[in-house]
């Protein structure tokens, strides 16, 4: 079956056509799949709050004959799903401890590989100068996507200032954090399969507010570029159950550096802050690594700046 049939990617490739009402239904579908799988329309329409028609024009605007067609799809996208354990336990069932080891560390080594291959070099750059010129900047992942958003912006902070992590369980608490972004803001909505309809949504918010929008997600097939200007794109499908994060964390990393190494000095001042109110209260035990004095990168930074 060919990418654009499948039920998420047609899902996917109608949402942003979708009205407000068949948005909150393909939210729910997505995120509520293994309920929804065994909804009739009505019950559907009760979970979300809309009429049982707008269901049944719902399943028609996402390319189906009607309810029924939508919902044998659902079941079987469902079953796919629900298929994955024990397609794993097959895989792996027989294998020793140090096969699965070299297995799960050679996927990740292969990822990281495309990772590099396929990167927009000038999308990075584009989004380090983004995030630079932004007067707040707005951090989303959610799901197992939230250590990837609270890794960034943990970083983000030592780096500028108006850091905003948006941290929440439904998208009206999340509109109400992000409710004065405008143009002079941006945001980094981070997500990969299943993708958070509550990242994009926040996406769509910023992005009608005329904000900056930067994504990280797996692929230029991601719903979470419909609304980016810049895309950055990392390797995150899964060996069995679990979502490989680490293509997606070595790109955030190279953020990071890259940002380090525009504004050495504000870096290095913002941590020799951190350094004094940590000895003064007592933060962190004496044996604690400096790592002010054991940074390189921005070591180097400031040296050859002085130099030149």
């Amino acid at each position: 079956m060919a990418e654009k049939d499948d039920f998420l990617s047609r899902i996917n490739e109608h949402f942003s056509h979708l009205s407000k009402g068949q948005k909150l239904i393909a939210s729910y579908v997505i995120d509520h799949y293994d309920l929804a799988v065994f909804m009739t329309a009505a019950e559907i329409a009760e979970a979300v709050g809309v009429s049982e028609s707008t269901v049944v024009r719902f399943a028609v605007s996402v390319g189906y004959e009607g309810f029924p067609e939508f919902t044998r799809a659902l079941e079987k996208w469902y079953k796919t799903k629900m298929n994955t354990v024990s397609m794993v336990g097959k895989k792996y069932g027989k294998a020793s401890q140090s096969d699965l080891l070299n297995t799960v560390l050679r996927s990740d080594m292969e990822k990281m590989e495309d990772t590099i291959a396929n990167l927009d070099v000038e999308a990075f750059e584009l989004a380090v100068d983004i995030i630079l010129k932004a007067k707040k900047v707005y951090v989303v992942g959610l799901r197992t996507c939230e250590p990837l958003a609270e890794f960034l912006s943990f970083y983000l902070n030592m780096i500028r200032p108006d850091v905003v992590l948006l941290k929440t369980t439904s998208a009206s608490e999340m509109f109400e954090q992000m409710i004065r972004i405008d143009e002079k803001d941006c945001i980094i909505g981070i997500s990969f399969p299943r993708y958070s309809m509550r990242t994009l949504k926040a996406m769509e918010f910023a992005n009608d507010r005329n904000a900056k929008v930067i994504t990280l997600t797996d692929s230029v097939h991601s719903p979470m570029n419909l609304y980016s200007s810049c895309n950055l794109l990392a390797r995150s499908d899964m060996v069995s159950i679990v979502d490989s994060l680490v293509a997606p964390l070595s790109v955030i990393n190279a953020l990071v550096v890259a940002l380090c190494l525009k504004k050495p000095k504000e870096v290095k001042e913002n941590l020799e802050n951190l350094e004094t109110v940590w000895g003064n209260y007592q933060i962190y035990l004496n044996d604690e690594i400096n790592f002010i004095d054991d940074e390189p990168i921005l070591n180097y930074s400031l040296n050859k700046e002085e130099e030149d």
